[in-house]
């Protein structure tokens, strides 16, 4: 399918053209992040583009010295910016309008320059509209990193008003999408109070208990707080049978991997049950290695290094772990799901502890030795119900808001994609 069918039909006064017809395409250069300072020179990077700015660059998130400034490509106000290279088909050829003046930009930046007379924040909106980011989808190439190139986004193609009709159309577009942009912006805003709302309730819960009624006493340690009176609490090592972890097997040796026991990584805990994972290891690797262990359904997971620290899961089937991975098993003092609250309500005073200026890192000792409360066993199975019970409510009011956002996003993006390629009566919304 060519740009123009992506484009469709458009009013007889419109043309279709691709972008070499009217402007010049040229790669930005220089890049480092050493180079980047908290006030100077404004830049704007390729990663700015798919993830920080939304159509229109106004403000600068990074900065150069004036003597770095000269190793950047320096931008003029309405040049269109795309990202050459990003790690999905959606990053690459993302853009944004520039609207700052004496900027630059970085490599892996591809600048589109109009040579004709043109609205700068029309092109804001018809470069990233659907009938475009379709055409700079099928032009990406790479597998791991894919990238775009000048002579592939010379070809995309674009349906071209006339300049008044242009500025007619930004306008439009400049209010509806701010009515739109702030209608998710409060619905986020909701999701963040319910994500908010639902850490309190576990904490409260698991601090606290269920009865309000009940006499108190200072736990002596501060993220717990005042506890119920007739509670204990005791490190994680008293309340189960085996806390351990688990290892890589040599990534040269094949026929320790591909096997029928599931081995997990820190990538896969996400708050979660564990039914699956990404790769497996082989009986022979269990075998071979003393440090690589299954663990039963039902063991309660922890992330113990670099970015993901901190994540939680429970095994859902019977398995192996990587080394960056705290296992506690066989509970016994605890119920599993009471710890899982629990760590999740503790996790920040875990994290605190982590060693590490790079990537933080945590080892089994300090998870083995790190203390809650332990009620009476059957009243942390009560405090799991209703936990479970309000976080249904939560999840449904959380589902609900999400699915508003994204269809709220998806009228945004049908219509700036109507607007730019004709399809509304312009007297209409002018």
């Amino acid at each position: 399918m060519s740009g123009a069918d992506l484009i469709g039909e458009v009013p007889p006064h419109w043309s279709v053209k691709p972008l070499r017809l009217i402007g010049r395409l040229l790669k930005g250069t220089g890049g480092s992040k050493e180079d980047v300072v908290e006030i100077g020179v404004p830049c704007v990077r390729y990663g700015d583009l798919y993830t920080t700015h939304n159509n229109f660059i106004e403000q600068a998130r990074t900065y150069l010295t004036e003597d770095r400034a000269q190793d950047y490509t320096p931008i003029e106000y309405g040049d269109v910016l795309f990202a050459a290279s990003g790690e999905t088909i959606e990053e690459i050829g993302k853009s944004a309008v520039n609207l700052l003046h004496d900027a630059r930009c970085g490599g892996d930046v591809v600048i589109f320059r109009p040579t004709k007379p043109s609205i700068a924040r029309f092109f804001g909106y018809a470069m990233d509209a659907a009938p475009v980011a379709a055409q700079k989808s099928l032009a990406g190439r790479g597998t791991t990193v894919k990238h775009i190139y000048p002579d592939e986004l010379r070809e995309v193609v674009i349906a071209v008003p006339p300049v008044g009709e242009q500025q007619v159309i930004a306008d439009y577009l400049d209010r509806e999408t701010a009515r739109l942009d702030a209608l998710v912006a409060a619905k986020e805003r909701v999701l963040g109070l319910l994500a908010e709302k639902r850490r309190a309730l576990i904490t409260r819960a698991v601090t606290r208990g269920l009865d309000p009624r009940a006499p108190l006493r200072d736990a002596g340690i501060p993220w717990l707080g005042e506890i119920p009176a007739h509670w204990k609490v005791l490190p994680l090592k008293y309340g189960f049978s085996r806390i351990g972890s688990g290892t890589t097997p040599p990534t040269g040796s094949a026929n320790y991997y591909d096997g029928d026991v599931p081995w997990v990584t820190t990538s896969e805990l996400r708050e979660n049950v564990v039914t699956s994972t990404n790769e497996s290891v082989t009986q022979e690797a269990l075998s071979a290695l003393s440090s690589l262990r299954t663990y039963p359904t039902g063991s309660l997971l922890f992330a113990m290094y670099g970015a993901t620290i901190g994540r939680i899961a429970v095994l859902g089937v019977e398995a192996t772990v990587n080394q960056a991975v705290c296992v506690l098993a066989d509970a016994t003092s605890f119920e599993t799901w009471f710890t899982f609250f629990s760590l999740q309500a503790s996790r920040e005073h875990l994290i605190v502890q982590a060693s590490g200026a790079g990537q933080p890192n945590l080892n089994a000792e300090i998870v083995r030795n790190h203390r809650i409360a332990c009620p009476p066993l059957q009243t942390q199975e009560t405090i799991v119900e209703y936990i479970v019970a309000e976080s249904v409510k939560s999840d449904a009011l959380r589902s609900a808001t999400e699915r508003t956002i994204g269809l709220l996003k998806e009228r945004r993006a049908a219509l700036i994609a109507a607007a730019v390629t004709g399809q509304m009566d312009i007297g209409a919304i002018a």
